[in-house]
């Protein structure tokens, strides 16, 4: 009878490691995946698409009027009083609302998004408290009731945006 004193112990084995790390490395992923999915919020698929769809045409006709309206403002953010200051200018400032919303939507997170309300100061200028905004990157939406403008802005840093009809942005 012989004897193989040349056999390893089984944790000195790697193929035997490698048959045991794919199964951890599947199982430490899973748990990762878990976590992000448990932790974040991304959002809902909306049910009525179609609708929204259809609204399209209805935000297209808001910027073409802006365009058509020759709008385009400048917002100014003072953080240390945190008022939101706009500029507005238009061929005819006698359509210049009383009131203007101005919503700051986060480019990833929608539960991040706020809106001001902006109240007439002067002729082309407008006033409003500011909201605190996360660090990111926002689109900034200026609307009243038959047109809106269309800017990008990153906080913390930007102080001023301009804002101009999502048609002449596209076109840049």
């Amino acid at each position: 009878m012989q004897t193989n004193t040349d056999a390893k112990p089984w944790y000195r084995v790697r193929m035997l490691w490698l048959i045991i790390a794919l199964p951890m490395v599947s199982v430490a992923m899973g748990m990762t995946i878990l976590y992000f999915a448990v932790t974040t919020y991304d959002g809902l698929v909306v049910d009525d698409y179609y609708q929204q769809g259809k609204n399209i045409n209805r935000v297209l006709r808001r910027d073409n009027a802006a365009e058509s309206h020759g709008l385009e403002g400048t917002l100014n953010i003072d953080g240390v009083q945190r008022l939101a200051n706009v500029h507005l200018e238009a061929r005819h400032l006698g359509i210049l609302p009383a009131r203007l919303q101005v919503s700051f939507l986060h480019t990833t997170r929608a539960g991040l998004d706020r809106v001001v309300l902006l109240e007439k100061i002067s002729n082309g200028r407008y006033q409003g408290r500011m909201p605190e905004l996360a660090p990111g990157h926002w689109n900034v939406q200026m609307e009243a009731d038959d047109w809106r403008l269309v800017g990008v802005m990153v906080t913390p840093g930007e102080i001023q945006v301009h804002l101009q009809p999502a048609a002449a942005s596209r076109n840049r």
